[in-house]
């Protein structure tokens, strides 16, 4: 029997739901859209490279393919859930997180039968007939610009209780990725053009049995509702140095939350970075107004005929945390006539085509790619000499200040604009005493010459 329009009524309950379901629906496929970067991703390559008895051989890949954005330590978590009853046998170069329930085998014992399964990469020093290649980094996977040699991992898994043709192997489902946090989501997996392979000599090429993809992208928002950085500001020009925003990245709450936040020279400190049930993802930082682990100070240093310098300091307030192959993204419009780059690497990105506004800055290998925890080493440095544009360049309106900062891919707290630091109005400058006998002078000279 059909319905009457007029029977389909709405309460206000049911027209919220209604429009929060649409809301939801046009911002999944837009969150984790990064516009400096995208067509950054990772992408899971799993090829099947051999067929068993009661499943197969497989090599999983994951590529980073972000340009400035990277898996930092503790390293990725790769799950899954399983589309029939299938198991692991056994695995090299990773390690399933737990083995599950295996009574029913007898004889050979599975390396894992659960049926959502959590893997992880193996450490450096893992034996080497436990190793493949693009493994055992402990889940570090550097950006595609930063270390393209190190942008990918692998492991290898032996899959039983599966399909042993293309036809009946199932594609597993529900695949998540940890970095080693929240943040990435992962799409289904696509079986697409099994993958090739070139000897090393370059004259065979042998492919895949079969290899389906899976991609997943990066959303800030869904990592963490709080900023983890900020920028602070200061000139040559204006002793005024603008810190980073007051309770950028949180407010101190020690009077609630005892240990929110260690001052510099508190005797608990070692206790309070070692005690008992500290994770190694939850931040300790140093007492500050901002409570950011991150600062990125930006200081116009000097102004030549032809030339400007800036001075670029990234200061590490986390106790817990060392960056490993830490880096900055920084827009600025003058980036197209950036000429020299002291003790950091750079490379321009172009996310709008032809309009070069934006730069990678991190640190030489062995020398400052590593950040320290905060203290005496917890900082790097660096200076950049800038050519002048003199159709745009200018001190005036804050315009020698970067537009946007990311540090390790998260975009960092600015500073409001009407606080950057201003250039100072030259008329209201005392006047020196060479200008006032000059201008007594002249005074003088006109007087003289209207009073005859």
């Amino acid at each position: 029997m059909a319905i009457a329009p007029s029977s389909l009524k709405l309460t206000p309950l049911g027209i919220f739901l209604v429009l929060f379901l649409m809301f939801s629906s046009l911002t999944s496929k837009t969150e984790a859209y990064d516009s400096l970067d995208p067509n950054g991703n990772i992408t899971i390559k799993w090829d099947i490279m051999q067929w068993t008895a009661d499943g197969y051989v497989a090599v999983v890949t994951m590529y980073n393919y972000q340009q400035y954005r990277h898996i930092q330590a503790p390293g990725w978590i790769l799950g899954w859930t399983w589309a029939k009853k299938e198991i692991i046998w056994s695995m090299v170069g990773g390690q399933a997180t737990e083995q599950g329930d295996c009574s029913k085998f007898k004889g050979s014992i599975p390396h894992c039968c659960k049926r959502d399964t959590t893997i992880v990469d193996l450490l450096p020093g893992t034996p080497y007939n436990m190793q493949i290649a693009n493994c055992c980094r402990g889940g570090v996977i550097s950006s595609w610009v930063q270390d393209p040699a190190t942008a990918a991992s692998s492991f290898q898994l032996i899959v039983g209780q599966a399909g042993t043709t293309n036809k009946t192997v199932r594609v597993p489902k529900n695949f998540t990725l940890r970095a080693p946090g929240p943040g990435y989501t992962c799409g289904a997996a696509k079986v697409v053009k099994p993958s090739k392979f070139v000897s090393p000599d370059g004259r065979r090429t042998t492919q895949a049995l079969m290899t389906w993809n899976v991609t997943c992208t990066y959303s800030q928002f869904l990592a963490q509702r709080t900023p983890t950085c900020c920028v602070s500001l200061s000139s040559f020009y204006n002793d005024t140095i603008v810190a980073c925003p007051t309770c950028a990245c949180g407010c101190q709450n020690n009077n609630t939350q005892p240990g929110s936040c260690v001052e510099g020279d508190s005797p608990y400190l070692a206790s309070a970075i070692n005690g008992p049930g500290k994770s190694t993802l939850a931040p300790l930082v140093q007492c500050t107004s901002h409570m950011c682990p991150i600062r990125v100070h930006w200081h116009v240093k000097l102004n030549y005929k032809e030339y400007w310098r800036v001075k670029i300091a990234v200061t590490n307030f986390n106790y817990r945390m060392n960056y490993t192959q830490w880096n900055l993204v920084v827009q600025h419009p003058n980036f197209d006539n950036l000429t020299t780059v002291f003790s950091f690497n750079h490379k321009t990105l172009n996310p709008y085509g032809t309009i070069n506004d934006t730069a990678m800055l991190w640190g030489i290998k062995y020398y400052n790619d590593l950040l320290m925890v905060a203290g005496p080493y917890g900082n790097v440095q660096s200076e950049l000499l800038f050519r002048k544009d003199f159709s745009t360049f200018t001190f005036q309106k804050g315009w020698a200040f970067p537009r946007r900062v990311y540090f390790n891919g998260d975009s960092c707290v600015m500073p409001p604009p009407d606080s950057y630091p201003w250039l100072p109005n030259t008329a209201s400058k005392s006047i020196s005493p060479f200008s006032l006998q000059t201008l007594t002078f002249w005074a003088v000279l006109t007087c003289l010459l209207i009073c005859v």
